[in-house]
């Protein structure tokens, strides 16, 4: 139980300010990557960068308040990302087996 303790105050260390920058940060990046990037894998992976800067920012506040919420909502969270990358890549799969690409742009060759 004192081991708990002492890892609790090892995390309040660092101020909640520098933890919140980064996960602006990291979501900053995550969004940019969904916006500018045209292959799917990169997209993929930019949506997973801005599930994890939100779950790095509900643990942070659950530690720095004490209250185990938001651990609880970043292991749903993760669920649902698990399930989103199970379903990203079966359809990246298909779409790479019909039009050979994973650029987006290439997506209009399945229009009726």
């Amino acid at each position: 139980m004192n081991e708990l303790i002492n890892l609790k105050d090892q995390l309040r260390i660092i101020p909640l300010e520098h933890y919140v920058f980064l996960c602006i940060i990291l979501f900053s990046i995550g969004v940019m990557g969904v916006l500018l990037r045209r292959n799917m894998i990169i997209v993929f992976l930019s949506i997973e960068l801005m599930l994890n800067s939100i779950n790095l920012l509900a643990v942070t506040f659950s530690v720095y308040h004490n209250d185990a919420s938001g651990q609880a909502f970043v292991f749903f969270v993760m669920v649902v990302a698990a399930a989103e990358v199970a379903v990203g890549l079966a359809m990246l799969v298909l779409i790479f087996r019909n039009i050979k690409s994973v650029d987006i742009n290439a997506l209009n060759h399945l229009k009726w």
